[in-house]
């Protein structure tokens, strides 16, 4: 029965692949590509000049990273077709022939969203990512790669992953600290190294000029 209300849900929405060409490649980019938009928001928050960003985008790649974990440990115990392995629907996309519960793409991105939304400072990141990354799992679905019970999995390992690794947090501050001070090293040293060769190639023109004046005199 739970079988069947799945098809059924996919279907109402799947249904409507193929009829038009421009909304088909509209879902498609959303299925396929929103991961990155949800990885820019991570490089963004690390490259802001708040440490707190840094932090957050860690901790929200650990959530991200934890998710795919449990989604590779539940595909050991349990398989489940693809909508295409069972001829069911219309797919618009080329994928594997593997297990579609959960979804990794959607396990990924609402894993980042369940740790933003679970840090005050990115709430409001967090809720906006959430809507994206439920918005691409229905375009999985649309795109018939996936079942809607997949996009229900993603989103319930991805509260799990989100709150293991937030309960995971003060241990985690060692590794993060360590993480961002690594970085922070580096930048310097880069910075000092570029100072120091602004400073040398300035005295080498200032020596140049130096000999061509007396050059000169002579």
């Amino acid at each position: 029965m739970i079988e069947q209300i799945n098809i059924n849900f996919f279907t109402a929405i799947n249904k409507y692949a193929g009829v038009s060409a421009l909304i088909d490649n509209i879902v498609i980019v959303i299925a396929e590509y929103m991961p990155y938009v949800f990885i820019s928001i991570l490089l963004y928050l690390w490259f802001s000049s708040r440490i707190g960003g840094k932090y957050s985008a860690l901790v929200a790649g650990y959530s991200a990273i934890a998710g795919v974990l449990i989604n590779r440990f539940i595909t050991l115990f349990y398989f489940h077709p693809r909508p295409f392995m069972k001829n069911i629907g219309v797919c618009l996309v080329d994928h594997a022939s593997e297990s579609s519960f959960p979804s990794d793409h959607t396990t990924f991105m609402l894993s980042i969203a369940a740790m933003l939304f679970s840090i005050r400072s990115t709430r409001i990141i967090g809720c906006l990512l959430l809507f994206f990354g439920l918005l691409s799992g229905v375009s999985r679905v649309f795109c018939g790669v996936h079942f809607p019970e997949d996009i229900l999995g993603s989103l319930l390992v991805s509260v799990v992953a989100a709150y293991t690794i937030w309960a995971l947090r003060k241990r985690l501050r060692v590794i993060n600290e360590f993480i961002v001070n690594v970085y922070f090293s580096i930048l310097i040293r880069r910075r000092l190294y570029t100072v120091i060769k602004s400073v040398s190639n300035t005295e080498g023109d200032s020596l140049l000029g130096l000999n061509y004046e007396q050059n000169l005199q002579k």
